[in-house]
């Protein structure tokens, strides 16, 4: 008996050590190999491995979007991109022609490819009365007969013809559409170029032409927050005073530019208003209670903020160029505009800008945030200094024309 219950537990031990052998706790299962591991491991976020390898200088310079002199590139403008400005836009005393303008874009394309950062390419080309590009290709009506169409399937094709215009001459950004409010009929400078009188007949038509430029990859730009409606001064001149209360901005000038963020809006620009009842001492887009309270805080919008034009009447009047660029950047801006950055301004800016950071006036954390936002667009956004895909001008100029007719019927 005992020599067969020595033989049972031999054997019971025998059985239990192959079980274990067999099938080994969890938590002696071995390791992963590093190579698994490493391929479990996410891959680095290259916006912010980009941004590591940048200097100060290179992330200030970034925040700064230019506009260009005379019909063709200049020697002193060619180093302005090359020192990686963060975009470059074109008005109208910069057309001429289709041969011309395509030239401008294609040496201002050519210069882009020797540097790290893609530009941003804008253009305003709205339709109607504000049309830069050539009128070798067809204009779309202004955005007042477009808002009377009472169609957002129609509005978003006018988004995407738009965009063909543009793209067309390699343009990857454009300054529209409009989402302020044709509520004063006094307004100089806003009047046929806002989609209606109501916020909701705005914000409706607007976001659909909005999402329409988007699908044709080009970056449309919403513009004049907090709104640019109810004023009888054209800023470009002076400064508009719009005395509505809080309350009253909210619900009106505000709605449409809500929707707009709540529909993915990517760049917003702010308008050179002084809104009392918001803030007494800046207009808007100098701000801190505009940009960051109301836009960022209120609208949660997280997208890239750019200035007007920093040239406009209504910021020299007041302010000197590079104060107020300092200051847009202190109230939360993104980039700051800047339309006659020849003779010596865009290196006076990118010593300015140095200087606050320097002196504690923005922060690097700032600049960071700025610059990560303009990265992140630029690489969604895939840009690209090669010439994009685009209809032939035949065929675009007809779809205009049968977009046309679409619309007044």
């Amino acid at each position: 008996m005992k020599q067969s219950l020595c033989l049972i537990i031999i054997v019971t031990t025998l059985l239990a050590g192959c079980n274990q052998n067999a099938h080994p706790p969890a938590e002696e299962q071995p390791s992963k190999t590093n190579t698994e591991q490493n391929m479990q491991k996410e891959e680095p976020d290259p916006v912010k491995r980009q941004l590591e390898n940048m200097t100060l200088e290179e992330k200030v310079t970034q925040l700064l979007y230019v506009g260009v002199q005379g019909t063709s590139l200049s020697d002193q403008e060619r180093s302005m991109i090359q020192a990686g400005a963060g975009g470059v836009f074109l008005l109208g005393g910069n057309v001429e022609s289709e041969a011309q303008l395509t030239r401008y874009m294609n040496n201002i394309k050519e210069t882009d490819a020797q540097t790290d950062i893609p530009l941003f390419l804008g253009v305003d080309e709205e339709g109607g009365r504000v049309s830069r590009i050539p009128d070798t290709i067809e204009n779309l009506p202004a955005a007042a007969a477009v808002g009377r169409s009472a169609d957002e399937e129609t509005a978003r094709q006018a988004g995407q013809l738009l965009a063909e215009k543009v793209k067309r001459f390699g343009f990857n950004m454009d300054f529209a559409p409009v989402f302020d409010i044709n509520s004063n009929p006094d307004n100089p400078v806003i009047g046929d170029r806002s989609y209606g009188t109501t916020a909701e007949q705005v914000s409706r038509i607007g976001t659909a032409v909005m999402k329409g430029i988007k699908e044709e990859n080009v970056i449309p730009v919403v513009k004049h927050f907090p709104g640019h409606g109810d004023t009888s001064t054209d800023s470009h001149v002076q400064l508009p005073v719009v005395d509505k209360t809080r309350q009253e901005v909210e619900n009106m000038e505000l709605l449409p530019f809500q929707q707009a963020v709540e529909e993915g809006a990517d760049m917003v620009m702010t308008g050179h208003l002084l809104f009392p009842a918001v803030d007494e001492q800046y207009p808007a887009s100098l701000s801190k209670a505009v940009i960051t309270g109301m836009l960022r805080e209120q609208l949660h919008f997280d997208g890239v903020v750019v200035t007007d034009d920093m040239t406009m009447g209504a910021i020299t009047n007041e302010y000197g160029m590079t104060e107020a660029a300092v200051q847009s950047l202190k109230a939360g801006a993104d980039m700051v505009l800047i339309a006659e950055a020849g003779n010596g301004r865009f290196e006076e800016l990118q010593n300015a800008l140095l200087q606050a950071v320097k002196d504690g006036d923005v922060t690097k954390d700032s600049i960071n945030k700025s610059v990560t936002r303009i990265l992140q667009l630029k690489q969604e956004s895939g840009l690209e200094s090669k010439s994009p895909d685009v209809m032939e001008k035949a065929e675009l100029n007809a779809e205009i024309r049968k977009w046309k007719q679409q619309l007044s019927q």
